[in-house]
C-alpha cells in the first residue's frame, strides 16, 4: 500500500537559529579554556558574547518561525554551559584557588545554581507568568560574575585581595538564582511602537554610557537587575496585603 506524501514526517533541526545556540555554547567553551590559559580578560568578554547569541538565537527562531522542542532543550544545554559552569570556573581560577575547598563550594553553588535555574524554567514554561521570571536569570548571574573579573582586570586589582567579596558574591548569583523573586523579563516592552523623542535620547544615552566604560556599566546594570528582584518581590506583595486589608 502507498503511503502518501503527507503522511511522511521529515526529521531535522532548523539551522539558522542552532547557529546561534552553537556560537553561545562555543563562547562559554572558549571562555573556560581561556581561563585555563591563564587569559581571564579573553574569558570575560567571551561569556558577554555568549550572553548577546543566546538573546539573539530565540528572536531569530521567533521572526523565522523556526522554534522546536529541540532548540529550546539545546538552548538550555549550552546556558548550563556558558552561564553555569563557565563563569564559575573562571572565578575559581582566578580567586578561588588559594582557598581550597570553601572555593570549590562557592563555585559549586554558582553552577547548582544555573542547572535547578534552568530545570525549573524548562517546566515552568507554559504556566508562568510572561512579565517576570522566577529567580534570577543565569545569563544575568554570569554577567555578575564577568563583570566584576572584568571591572578588577581593568582596574589592576589584585584577585588575592578581593577574593571574599568574589566568594559571596559567586554564592549570592547562586542563590538568586533558585530564589522565588520575581525579576523584570521586559517581554511587555513593545519595540515595534512608537515613543517619545526624549526616550529615544535616553537610550542613545545610555548607549554611550555603556560603551565608554563597559567594565563598570555593565557591572553595576546587572547587580542593580539582581537587587531588583527582592525589591519588585517585596514591593508586590506589599501591594496584596494593603489590597486584603481594604
Amino acid at each position: 500500500m502507498a503511503i502518501e506524501k503527507s503522511t511522511i514526517r521529515r526529521r531535522g533541526i532548523y539551522l539558522l537559529p542552532n547557529l546561534f545556540t552553537t556560537g553561545a555554547l562555543f563562547s562559554g567553551f572558549y571562555a573556560i579554556t581561556s581561563a585555563v590559559n591563564g587569559n581571564f580578560d579573553i574569558s570575560v568578554v567571551a561569556i558577554f558574547v555568549a550572553m548577546i547569541l543566546d538573546g539573539l538565537d530565540g528572536r531569530v527562531a521567533r521572526l523565522t518561525n523556526t522554534q522546536s522542542e529541540f532548540g529550546a532543550q539545546y538552548d538550555s544545554l549550552s546556558d548550563m554551559v556558558s552561564f553555569g559552569v563557565a563563569p564559575a570556573l573562571v572565578m575559581y581560577l582566578w580567586a578561588f584557588s588559594s582557598l581550597g575547598k570553601v572555593g570549590l563550594f562557592a563555585a559549586f553553588v554558582h553552577t547548582a545554581g544555573g542547572a535547578l535555574r534552568l530545570a525549573r524554567f524548562n517546566t515552568q514554561l507554559t504556566s508562568a507568568d510572561k512579565r517576570y521570571f522566577q529567580g534570577l536569570p543565569s545569563p544575568a548571574a554570569a554577567a555578575i560574575l564577568a563583570g566584576f573579573i572584568w571591572l578588577c582586570l581593568e582596574h589592576g586589582y589584585n584577585a588575592e585581595s578581593f577574593k571574599y567579596m568574589a566568594l559571596i558574591l559567586t554564592i549570592c548569583t547562586g542563590l538568586l538564582m533558585v530564589s522565588n523573586f520575581r525579576y523584570s523579563s521586559f517581554k511587555e516592552i513593545d519595540l515595534k511602537g512608537k515613543v517619545p523623542f526624549f526616550v529615544a535620547i535616553a537610550v542613545m544615552l545610555s548607549i554611550a554610557f555603556v560603551m565608554a566604560q563597559p567594565q563598570t556599566m555593565l557591572f553595576l546594570l546587572f547587580l542593580s537587575y539582581a537587587i531588583s528582584g527582592p525589591l519588585v518581590t517585596l514591593i508586590m506583595r506589599r501591594k496584596k496585603l494593603q489590597a486584603r486589608k481594604n
